[in-house]
């Protein structure tokens, strides 16, 4: 068998050396789904939903034919949540927050490029030129020593992404839904504010009427007067807080142009048969929070980082490769060689950045036992909210609505026998206004304590204050 040369057996050295490299190369690889299976996962368990990431105009029409088909009746809390999860742009940028981490994990997971770097320099004496050129082509070796670990805090990260998404999802069907019950509520209102006008107009006209034919007072006439200018301010609030409470919806909804025209039911739905009973309620936020999970998952990738960043404490850059370097003229031969450059830590040993990385360690855990914390308080705080709406709209509905429809069904009878005249039932009706805006409001402050429950076993809720109808509608009665 004939002898192989020098030249030939160094190339087949190499040709493991570069074997390994491209293998390493390629372990690092984009997923199928991009991480957006575990956002599809949370909003089937949690919700009852489909997500969809908008990636082609192909899934634009798709993701308008699905909302078309959902606006074409009235727009039930259920349907607007799914409208908000398909088309809301905000929500589908914070998709694509998964493929800025995905990318940085792939990033992570494969070699940096080679370095050539090259000298050239010539000098002519005596007629002949003298060249002197070094070139050198370098690899960061030191990168594939960290890359375990890069890869690894960078995975993490992409988890807590992931689950950031998935609280966003969440947070924006919790917004919906209470956004769709202030809208709904806000057109209850509007319409029975609009009878109590039409009311107030009646009643206004007959007294100035008597007035003129001697039988009533100015005194009796100006108490019509001022109902009705009362019922005109609140119709004008009712009209604004209802425009307020549909273009919030709508802005979530991610509907615009003929869509903003969108029909809603005529009445919240009723108060359920019992209120939710969990003795337990702690615990289970402490196992299905997400940002309780994200906390923990920050706290250990900085764990990770810090051990990164006590390996690179003294050496950063550490690239080797070979060099060849010519002297003389361009017709000799090149020397042959190596070349290894790294900072020397003279000046940094490194200390203040493992002192730094403990540092934001040391944050992260404080923060993740203080979210422990807060998220108890919050999901108790939601609780005894929830109770409490549930408590006062079921008054309302029992005990408040039923004692004014009979109060009004005496008058009527003693109107009808003629014992009381029409002005005091009009007194009667107008007293009942604030009853049935006071149960609205009861009902209304109910869902949404509903929706913020829901979310406080989730993620950090944006709690509502206490529900003030009782006491606003006291008010009005004493004002009566």
């Amino acid at each position: 068998m004939a002898m192989r040369t020098r030249t030939e057996q160094g190339r087949l050295k190499l040709v493991p050396l570069a074997a390994a490299l491209a293998l390493l190369a390629g372990c690092a690889s984009f997923s199928p789904d991009g991480g957006f299976g575990a956002v599809e996962q949370t909003a089937r368990d949690r919700l009852g939903k489909d997500v969809q990431r908008v990636r082609s105009d192909e899934d634009r029409q798709a993701v308008a034919g699905r909302v078309a088909e959902l606006l074409a009746q009235p727009l039930s809390a259920d349907d607007a949540v799914q409208i908000a999860l398909l088309n809301n742009r905000g929500l589908q940028a914070g998709f694509h927050e998964l493929g800025i981490r995905e990318a940085e994990v792939v990033r992570a997971g494969r070699l940096p490029n080679p370095t050539f770097s090259m000298f050239h320099a010539s000098k002519r004496e005596n007629g002949v030129r003298d060249y002197k050129i070094e070139q050198a082509l370098t690899f960061n070796i030191f990168s594939l020593l960290t890359m375990p670990q890069s890869v690894e805090v960078n995975r993490r990260v992409f988890e807590q992404s992931q689950r950031a998404v998935s609280l966003q999802v969440l947070r924006l069907a919790a917004d919906v839904r209470r956004a769709w019950v202030q809208a709904v509520a806000a057109g209850q209102t509007l319409r029975y504010t609009e009878q109590v006008m039409d009311a107030a107009d009646a009643g206004a006209e007959l007294a100035k009427r008597m007035r003129a034919a001697g039988n009533h007072s100015a005194l009796a006439e100006a108490r019509e007067q001022g109902f009705r200018a009362d019922a005109a301010l609140n119709l004008a609030r009712a009209q604004q807080a209802h425009v307020a409470a549909r273009e919030r919806l709508t802005r979530l909804l991610g509907l615009w142009g003929e869509q903003t025209a969108f029909a809603l039911p005529d009445r919240l739905p009723d108060l359920p048969a019992a209120p939710l009973d969990a003795p337990d309620i702690e615990r289970q936020a402490m196992g299905s929070r997400i940002d309780l999970q994200i906390a923990k998952l920050d706290a250990e990738a900085t764990a990770r980082n810090l051990g990164l960043t006590k390996t690179t404490r003294f050496i950063d850059v550490l690239e080797v490769g070979p060099a060849r370097v010519l002297e003389g003229r361009r017709s000799e031969s090149y020397k042959k060689g190596y070349e290894i450059s790294f900072e020397l830590p003279l000046f940094d040993w490194g200390g203040s950045k493992v002192a730094r990385a403990e540092a934001i360690y040391m944050q992260s855990v404080e923060r993740a036992a203080e979210a422990a914390v807060n998220a108890r308080s919050e999901v108790r705080e939601a609780y005894t909210g929830y109770r409490t709406a549930f408590d006062i709209a079921r008054h309302y509905r029992d005990e408040v609505v039923p004692l004014r429809k009979r109060v009004s069904d005496e008058n009527l009878l003693r109107y009808n026998g003629m014992l009381i005249g029409v002005f005091e039932l009009l007194a009667d009706a107008r007293a009942q206004v604030a009853g049935v805006n006071g149960y609205i409001e009861a009902l209304r402050d109910f869902w949404i304590a509903q929706a913020d429950l829901d979310m406080a076993l989730v993620g950090r809720p944006d709690l509502a204050p206490p529900p003030g109808a009782a006491l606003s509608t006291a008010a009005a009665d004493a004002a009566h």
